[in-house]
C-alpha cells in the first residue's frame, strides 16, 4: 500500500486519536518526533502530519507506518492530506540567530552546561521568545518555544562546544556560528544578547509590518530583530539630507563609500543626491543612542544590502576591501576623501 490508499476518514480517525491521547502520547506511541514544518489544520486545531497520515495507514491497510516508512514533505504526505480536502500549513519557526544568541548567553551563564526546563532562567527566556518580533503568531507551531524546546536548544549548544565529547544533536546550521562567536568575543555577544533581549521585552504586542525589500532574502535568520531595528533607524528622514549636506560641505561626492558608485554620474539629474545611510556601529554595540553624523556611512543600494546579507553585519571599511579584492585590475580601494 501506498499514499494513495490513505482514505479522508482514517485521518479523521487519526486525529480523534490524537486528540484523546494527546500529542505527546499520540507521537510516543505512532513512533515519530514533532512535526518541524507541516502541520494538518483541521478547524484551527493543528496536528503532526507525518504522525497523522502515518497512524491513518493502519487504520485504512495493512500496518501502521513508523517513521522511517515514509518521506514528509510538500510532494508525499501534504500532497495525499490536501487531494483528500484537508488543510496543511507550512510553519517556519526555525531558531533565528536573535534567539540562538539568547539561548547561548544562558549556556554560557550556566558554565556552558544545559540549562533544564525546569530552570527559571529557561521558563524566563521561554517567555521572551513569545515576542511577536521575530516569529508572527500564524507561523507557529504547537509548543512554540517552550521551556522544554529552550532545554533542547541549549543542548545543541553545549554539543558544538570543541571537544565537548558529546555528539553533536542536529540541531540548527547557525548553532556552531553563534557558539563560536561567544567563544571568540565573548563581551561583545553578551552585548548583543542583552540588547535583543531589550528589543524583544519592549516590542509592541502586533508585529511590526515592514514592506521593504531590506528585509527580503538577507539575513531573515541571521540577526533579523536587530536588523529591523537597526533599519527603523536609518529610515530617519532627517538623517540622509543632513548627512548629505554636510558631505557636500566638505567637498566629498555623494557616492559609495565601499564602492564608489555615484548615482548622478551614471543616471544624470534623476540620480541628484540619491544614497542610502548606514549607521556604521550595530545596535547591539551602541545600544539606543541618538545618532550623530559620524556615525553614518553613505552607501550604495547593493553595498548596504552586502553588509546586512549575514551576521555579523560586515563594517564599512571590511566591504570595501572586498569590493578592492574582488575588481579585477583594481589596485587601490575607491578614494572619497573620507
Amino acid at each position: 500500500m501506498g499514499y494513495n490508499d490513505v482514505t479522508r476518514e482514517a485521518v479523521l480517525s487519526a486525529v480523534a486519536e490524537f486528540d484523546r491521547v494527546g500529542r505527546a502520547e499520540f507521537l510516543r506511541a505512532a513512533g515519530f518526533g514533532r512535526a518541524k514544518h507541516y502541520f494538518l489544520d483541521v478547524e484551527g486545531r493543528l496536528y503532526d502530519s507525518k504522525a497523522i497520515v502515518g497512524f491513518a495507514h493502519g487504520v485504512s491497510g495493512d500496518r501502521p507506518w513508523r517513521s522511517p516508512d515514509l518521506l514528509g514533505g510538500e510532494k508525499t504526505v501534504a500532497a495525499r492530506l490536501r487531494t483528500l480536502g484537508f488543510i496543511v500549513r507550512f510553519l517556519d519557526a526555525d531558531w533565528t540567530w536573535d534567539e540562538i544568541v539568547l539561548a547561548c548567553a544562558l549556556v554560557e551563564g550556566n558554565g556552558w552546561r544545559t540549562v533544564a526546563q525546569e530552570d527559571p532562567r529557561a521558563i524566563e527566556l521561554s517567555r521572551l521568545l513569545q515576542s511577536t518580533a521575530i516569529h508572527p503568531l500564524e507561523m507557529r507551531p504547537p509548543g512554540f518555544r517552550n521551556p522544554a524546546g529552550v532545554e533542547r536548544k541549549t543542548g545543541d549548544l553545549v554539543s558544538r562546544l570543541p571537544r565537548s565529547g558529546r555528539k553533536q544533536t542536529n540541531g540548527n546550521h547557525l548553532d556552531e556560528k553563534v557558539v563560536q562567536a561567544f567563544l571568540a568575543r565573548p563581551d561583545g555577544m553578551r552585548g548583543e544578547a542583552e540588547v535583543i533581549a531589550t528589543v524583544l521585552r519592549e516590542w509592541p504586542g502586533e508585529p511590526e509590518v515592514v514592506p521593504d525589500v531590506d528585509l527580503e532574502g538577507y539575513a531573515g535568520k541571521e540577526g533579523g530583530v536587530l536588523l529591523k531595528v537597526h533599519l527603523r533607524r536609518e529610515r530617519d528622514p532627517s538623517l540622509k539630507p543632513r548627512k548629505v549636506a554636510q558631505a557636500k560641505k566638505n567637498g566629498v561626492p555623494i557616492a559609495c563609500e565601499a564602492c564608489g558608485f555615484d548615482f548622478y554620474q551614471t543616471y544624470g539629474e534623476r540620480g541628484q543626491d540619491y544614497i542610502e545611510c548606514h549607521h556604521r556601529v550595530p545596535l547591539h554595540v551602541t545600544g539606543p543612542i541618538d545618532t550623530t553624523l559620524p556615525d553614518l556611512a553613505l552607501l550604495c543600494s547593493n553595498c548596504h544590502r552586502m553588509i546586512h546579507r549575514s551576521a555579523p553585519w560586515l563594517t564599512v571599511e571590511e566591504l570595501r576591501k572586498l569590493v578592492v579584492q574582488n575588481r579585477s585590475g583594481s589596485a587601490e580601494e575607491p578614494d572619497h576623501g573620507r
